[in-house]
This record gives structure tokens, sequence and C-alpha cells, in this order.
């Protein structure tokens, strides 16, 4: 029994050529610049509205590795995409995936059951190792799961708490990140304490000075989602090993447009409908040698026991089965996971948006963001608004961001640039933040140019 086509939508793109390379733009240094419309013009630096002289001709810039993870992804086609921090767009090669996953399940070309749901076990289990590839470690300290809220409240309800534990936080964090800990601190009698940040970011330092004796967690963001800052987690690592603390890190800001160090962090969490151009509903965590040996789960699942001999499917025809039985579970992370039916056309849309940046290389991938983001700070230091997010590449990610001054100004700039289908957000936390760009290993130099070109023209004319 043949499988049927794919409806016309789910078709595989098309490749289209994409502006050449531009010349690298002089980097800048330090943080929170606000500069003047149309000041530090160098005599190297161009005006807005110009374009740099090409570096290679079209047709060897159309061959770069990034010019070809771009072309999987049709919806940069009409518009200029840089809100990835917001929920990213999917790569064709995902649609294809879930459309043929869909047609499999309208029409299944397996006439038992059993080894439908067999089929779809080894589907989902494509994910993790696309997972482990990304952040370069062994596969058995991965496990998916539907969300970043997900993996937060696992990991929130694995910690062995005590009445009067503290767990450190800082107020630059998005909600969803304080709220397990906060709500387990009124059950638990735990002692939430958050550190106040100074202009968009609070240090590792700052984190390590705040450890005491009763510090049984830290919970941070690797990257802030409204400000940009990217922490220094190795240092932050070091210090809550030292202190016996656990590290429950969300790397949702971060994962898949840099590399996100994992040494030392028990709990490494990340939905995947952010930077990594995956469905809502999906998401990887990785785990510490330390959880796996030291920690269990809070809920249990069938399939994250040892799977029977012979499989399941031989299992469940075999008439002397009984749940009156020892249940023996697996050591590996799987065993944090729902155990039951899980989000399975999201696993595949999963391992195929990272085959697109595994394929690429997390190290390049990065090494196009900060370029690009560099090229987008140059250009906003020419302009009157003010830069958030720090121009080091030690603490940034994709996330640019700039204040135009008020908060309507910044919802007036948004809306101009929206309707010059340039894609970006207006977010805030604890007073930072403002116009959020997400620069994207799939963005191109005409992207920053347009953004730069438009946000002049509102800045002139408001």
């Amino acid at each position: 029994m043949g499988r049927p086509a794919a409806a016309a939508h789910c078709r595989s793109s098309r490749l289209f050529r994409i502006p050449a390379r531009w010349r690298s733009r002089q980097n800048g240094a330090g943080n929170h610049a606000t500069v003047g419309a149309g000041a530090r013009r160098g005599g190297s630096r161009r005006h807005l509205g110009e374009r740099p002289a090409m570096r290679s001709e079209q047709g060897q810039a159309a061959s770069a590795p990034w010019a070809q993870a771009r072309a999987e992804f049709p919806a940069l086609r009409d518009r200029v995409f840089l809100d990835a921090a917001c929920v990213s767009i999917m790569p064709a090669r995902a649609e294809r995936a879930v459309c043929e996953l869909a047609a499999e399940l309208a029409r299944p070309t397996r006439r038992d059951a059993t080894e439908h749901h067999l089929w779809m076990d080894r589907q989902r289990a494509a994910a993790p190792p696309q997972v482990a590839r990304l952040l370069g470690i062994p596969v058995e300290r991965v496990a998916l799961v539907e969300s970043t809220t997900h993996g937060l409240n696992i990991a929130a309800q694995s910690i062995p708490w005590r009445r009067g534990d503290e767990v450190l936080l800082c107020d630059l964090e998005f909600l969803q990140v304080a709220i397990p800990f906060v709500k387990l601190a009124e059950r638990a009698g735990l002692r939430p304490v958050f550190l106040r940040h100074r202009g968009g970011r609070v240090e590792a330092a700052e984190f390590a000075a705040a450890l005491t004796p009763r510090t049984r967690a830290v919970v941070v963001s690797s990257t802030q989602w409204s400000s940009g800052y990217r922490i220094d987690l190795p240092l932050l690592a070091d210090a809550c090993r030292s202190a016996g603390a656990w590290l429950v890190v969300d790397a949702i800001q971060q994962a898949g447009a840099v590399p996100v160090e994992t040494e030392g962090v028990d709990f490494l969490i990340a939905g995947g409908h952010k930077w990594l151009n995956a469905p809502m509903g999906t998401g990887f965590m990785a785990l510490s040698e330390r959880v796996l040996n030291e920690l269990e789960p809070a809920s249990w699942g069938y399939l994250n026991t040892e799977p029977p001999a012979g499989g399941w499917g031989e299992y469940f025809t075999t008439p002397g089965i009984t749940p009156d039985r020892r249940y023996d579970f697996v050591s590996s992370a799987q065993r944090f996971e729902i155990g039951g039916t899980a989000n399975y056309p999201g696993a595949v849309c999963l391992a195929k948006s990272l085959e697109v940046v595994n394929e690429l290389g997390i190290d390049r991938a990065a090494e196009r963001v900060w370029q690009l983001g560099e090229r987008l700070q140059a250009g906003l230091r020419r302009l009157d608004v003010r830069l958030e997010t720090p121009f080091d590449r030690e603490h940034r990610a994709g996330i640019i961001a700039f204040h135009c001054g008020s908060r309507e100004r910044d919802s007036a700039c948004v809306r101009h640039l929206a309707g010059r289908d340039i894609c970006v957000a207006q977010r805030y936390t604890a007073q930072a933040g403002g116009v959020r760009v997400s620069v994207h290993y799939f963005n191109d130099e005409d992207d920053i140019d347009r953004l730069l070109d438009a946000t002049a023209g509102f800045l002139r004319q408001s």
C-alpha cells in the first residue's frame, strides 16, 4: 500500500537566491551606548541606505553554507524575519516530514497497529541524537520534553528540597522560569531570593557572591529574553559546584544560535519553538551525570522502563503479562520523560530542524549570528537609540535589544517595521528591554540593512 502524496503546501521549496555577503563591519565595544543620529561616522563606515561593496560574486555567496541553510526557510522569501526569540519559522524539510507523518497517520501503510506504533517510536527516536550532536554530549544525557515549562517543572520536582532552603534567581527572568520555584516555595517552605539587575545584566560573579549554605539551587536563563545578556555559564557552574547547589538553566534563548556550555549544568532545558526552529510543544532537557546518579523523577511511565525481551510488540501478545511485577527503569535521561504518549509529530519536526543547524555546524552558525549582530549594533550606534545588549560576544547570543526612549516610541517603531514586512518584537522585564531583534543564522546582511534603514526612517519622522 503506497503512501499518498502530501498536500501541495507540503511540497519541497525551491532554492532561491539571496544577496551576496558584504564586508565585515567594524566591531564596537562597551554597553548601553546612546549615540545621536549621524554620530560616529568614520571614513570606513557607510551612511545608512548605502550598500557596502561585495566581497565576492553572487554565485560564490549563494554557495556559502549559511546561504544553503537560508534556502531551507521558505518564509524568508516575502519578509525580513528577525523574531526567532518569540516563535521561529520552520525549515521546509521539517514541514515535509510532518506532512509525511500526517499522511501515514491518516492512511496507514502498516496494517498491524502494533507495527504502526513501533514505527512511530522510531521516528521520535531520531530527535535525541540530533540534540546530543548540537550540544556535544552523550545521547544518554538527553531527554525530550514538551516545553521549557515542562522541563523546569521536572527540575523543580526532582530536586530534594528541605524546609528553609533557598533558590537563587534574578529579576530579569521570563516569568515561567520563576513560577515553578515560587509555587514550590509556598508549599515546601523554600525561600526564593531574587537578585536585582543593573543595566539589563546580572553577572555570574553576582550569583556566586549571593550563594549561602542554604542555597539548594540556582535557576537562570543562559541568555536573557529582554536584554539579550548572556551569562558566563562555566563561571556560574564552578560556583554552584563548589557550593553544592543544583544549577538549572533555561537555554531557550541560546540553544540553536550559539553554543551552550553544558559542563557543570545539572538541568539544561530548551523549548524547540524559538532558536531551534521547531514547532511549539517540543524541546529537550540535558541532564548532568550528577542528576542521573542521584535524582529520580517525580512521575513515571511505562516507556521509561527497560524494554522487555523481544520488545513491546512481543510483550503485549504474551498471555502471562501482569502489572504485578518489579519495574526496572532506564538509567539514562529518558527516565525523566513523560514515559507515555508524547508529541510524536513535534519530535519528528525537532529532529529535522536540528539537522539543518547540525549540518551547518553550531560554531559556524554562531559566527554568522555574531557577525550579523555586530553589523546591526554598529548601525544602531549611529542612531538616536539606546542599546540594551552588550557588544562583546562573550555576553551576547542572537538577541539585540534597543530602546527608542519610551514604551510608546518602541511600540511605534515595531509597528513601523511590521508595515515594511520586518518582524521584530517589543519586550521588557524589570525596566530592561525595548525593541527586540533576533538575529539568526538564516538571516543575511540585507535583512540587517533593511531593518537599519527602516528604523532610521522611523526616527526621522517621529
